[in-house]
């Protein structure tokens, strides 16, 4: 790493979904200043209006193309829609990187789950980047370009805690995916990489906690969280660098590097510090957990009666 270029975005055609507010925005952003023609998908066409403002802002030059396009990319064909229009103004090349930012949680607890819940769960936060990275990997092989794919995980798919049994699954699901790509991908010069982002103060975020468990808010007290811009920052900084695993702060760095199996480091001298640390410190964090889940008891019991799942 120590003599390899880093990864330049101006020129280069980028692919942004969840890109309408939040870290996809952000990186959008980030991508627009750094020279880069941008495209971003998301659902919402008022949001991704008032996006493209924003990111007009960022434009380097006049001859940048950067465009909107409203789509849900939550199936092959969604996906594929997509990044067929965004590849128009390009005579149907299509995007050099996959930046894949879409998902959302909707934290509950298990005994409030359904099928249709724990499947919308993986509906949003998998097969939103899985399809897109399918369809957009398979547009890269045909067409020869040696193009990068950009998963957006969570920090939550190195461990996980009570209630977010409908979407820390879906973030383990792409950290599978990605380390399988990561691998095969090399075949095409395709390089993959896939962040594991913390508390992340966005709309989404605000959403997430109005079903969010008390004691899940409880244990989440400390934790101080960062803005779309500082996590889009450490992920384009991340890319640059060619990581395979992006982290944020030291706690994210303790998490990835003692969870690393036989994933490529990043540092041969960080991350056996960090993963010495992790070895200490995450198993009595995680025992302080469990404590106070199991000293939530008797108010979940409360909890269950008040909603009828428990006869009062």
């Amino acid at each position: 790493m120590f003599f390899k270029n880093k990864w330049d975005p101006r020129g280069r055609h980028c692919f942004v979904t969840g890109g309408s507010s939040g870290t996809g925005l952000a990186l959008a952003v980030i991508l627009a200043k750094g020279g880069a023609d941008v495209s971003i998908v998301a659902r919402n066409e008022k949001r991704l209006a008032k996006a493209l403002q924003i990111l007009e802002g960022a434009r380097q030059n006049p001859t940048q193309i950067l465009r909107a396009y409203s789509f849900a990319v939550d199936s092959e064909a969604g996906s594929l829609a997509a990044l067929k229009a965004a590849s128009e103004p390009f005579d149907g090349l299509c995007p050099e990187a996959l930046f894949l930012c879409a998902g959302a949680a909707r934290p509950s607890y298990w005994v409030d789950e359904t099928e249709e819940t724990l499947r919308h769960g993986m509906q949003i936060s998998y097969w939103a980047q899985a399809c897109t990275a399918l369809v957009g990997s398979k547009e890269m092989v045909k067409q020869g370009v040696r193009g990068k794919i950009v998963f957006v995980s969570s920090v939550l798919a190195f461990f996980s805690i009570i209630g977010y049994s409908s979407y820390s699954p879906a973030k383990f699901a792409l950290r599978g995916l990605a380390e399988s790509l990561q691998c095969e991908l090399k075949l095409y010069d395709i390089d993959v990489h896939i962040s594991f982002p913390p508390t992340i103060f966005t709309p989404g975020y605000e959403e997430e906690n109005k079903t969010k468990p008390f004691i899940t808010l409880k244990i989440e007290e400390s934790d101080s969280g960062l803005t779309p811009e500082q996590v889009a920052a450490g992920i384009f900084q991340g890319v640059q660098n060619g990581d395979f695993h992006i982290t944020t702060g030291w706690i994210g760095d303790m998490f990835r590097a003692s969870t690393a199996g036989s994933s490529p480091r990043n540092s041969y001298v960080w991350d056996p510090l960090y993963a010495a640390f992790g070895y200490l410190f995450l198993p009595i964090w995680r025992k302080s957990v469990d404590y106070q889940v199991q000293s939530h008891r008797e108010e979940h019991y409360d909890y269950l009666r008040n909603t009828g799942f428990l006869a009062a």
